[in-house]
């Protein structure tokens, strides 16, 4: 162990609701002296979106927040780039950690300017920096048009030139980042999946889900938790919501969070004249509404690997996804297709956006109470063992370590 702790900045756009901020807070806190130093920069978190600074003071952990750092693209991602090349200039990192697209964009362009300048001259001898690159997701696919995907591509093709090593979160990220897009060497990559901490059930809720939302009886529930955005394509579920209430499936949704899609999603519930559909807004305690769900649903168009739905598995719920990114690593080997969705070994998918497709993998997951069951013992199991935020925090260290 060396004798001075390895000075490490994590960077990232936003401390928003979803899996990417609870991990950096994860290892920013306990990545700690004596072997580490970490320090988190962050930027603001846009209208419409829930904010969950409130996690990082949970966890000890005081981002330096800068405004002008956000997701969208701006002319103040200028800016951006010059106050985290100011901090770095000031914290002197030996590894600079960027965590999503545009902090990785930003804060790759801000430490290779600290590697090789100062007072706006050349170094004399660049400075001993590392920089490591987290993809939680990307997008690459359904988030932007063809044109101003091909430019994103090309700008992380340019920014894997600069960075040491980068990190994906399954091996079918991999080989979508490194074998389909092209962006980075095969040697920069390592598979680093993500933690969860244990999901304790609050002893003294009072009032149950079923009775807040008044969910009739009889019905099983099918739920939605994440983030109201486009790439988690709920008009999906709210359509396949539409053909469960004409045929009257057993069973009531309920979508968990919120977002700028919120108001649309609410207004399009009501034209489709929903009475098995709720909307429960953003919870804090996330391990109430897991006890409460019958069936898990994801709809979305692109996923890295969605932290709902490990800890949706954690809580030994029952899964029905869309077959997209690291959801297929999730979900294991196909044992069984159906007609319109398979049966893999701990989630049935779904490699369709048709509702009528996903109706069906509903239906069958409904009528089949033994299968809900085996499904709900394996992913608990396989979650225990590959998930946990201290094997995670275990491996990022190990990284840091052969990084030199």
């Amino acid at each position: 162990m060396p004798d001075s702790p390895k000075r490490i900045v994590r960077i990232i756009a936003r401390l928003n609701v979803g899996g990417p901020a609870r991990h950096v807070v994860w290892l920013t806190s306990k990545l700690h002296e004596p072997e580490f130093e970490s320090t988190l920069i962050a930027g603001t978190v846009p209208p419409g979106e829930e904010d969950m600074s409130y996690f990082a003071v949970e966890n000890g952990v005081e981002p330096i927040y800068l405004a002008e750092l956000s997701r969208e693209l701006s002319p103040k991602d200028l800016i951006s780039v010059i106050k985290i090349f100011r901090e770095l200039r000031r914290l002197r990192p030996d590894i600079v950690h960027t965590h999503t697209a545009k902090a990785g964009a930003v804060g790759r362009t801000a430490a290779f300017l600290y590697k090789y300048l100062t007072f706006g001259t050349l170094v004399g001898r660049p400075r001993k920096v590392r920089k490591i690159h987290t993809f939680h997701g990307h997008v690459f696919h359904s988030y932007y048009g063809k044109f101003k995907t091909r430019i994103f591509i090309l700008i992380e093709r340019l920014l894997a030139l600069t960075t040491d090593r980068i990190i994906v979160i399954s091996d079918q990220q991999l080989d979508e980042i490194n074998g389909k897009f092209k962006i980075g060497r095969r040697e920069q990559f390592v598979v680093i999946p993500l933690g969860i901490e244990p999901i304790a059930n609050d002893a003294g809720q009072t009032a149950s889900l079923r009775e807040e939302l008044s969910i009739p009886d009889g019905k099983l529930v099918a739920g939605f938790v994440g983030r109201l955005t486009e790439i988690k394509n709920l008009d999906l579920l709210l359509e396949t919501a539409a053909l469960c209430d004409k045929d009257g499936s057993p069973v009531h949704f309920v979508i968990v969070g919120d977002g700028h899609l919120r108001n649309s999603l609410e207004q399009n519930a009501v034209e489709l004249n929903l009475s098995n559909l709720s909307f429960a807004g953003n919870r804090k305690d996330i391990a109430p509404i897991l006890s409460e769900l019958d069936i898990f649903v994801l709809t979305s168009k692109n996923e890295g690997t969605p932290l709902s739905m490990i800890e949706a598995m954690a809580a030994g719920v029952p899964v029905i996804s869309t077959a997209v990114g690291g959801v297929v690593d999730l979900a294991g080997r196909i044992e069984r297709h159906e007609d319109g969705f398979e049966i893999a070994e701990r989630a049935v998918l779904v490699s369709t956006f048709d509702p009528a497709d996903l109706q069906k993998g509903l239906l069958y997951l409904l009528k089949n109470e033994k299968v809900r069951e085996t499904l709900g013992l394996r992913t608990a199991q396989f979650v225990d063992e590959r998930y946990s935020v201290t094997r995670l925090v275990s491996d990022v260290a190990q990284l840091y370590r052969d990084v030199e």
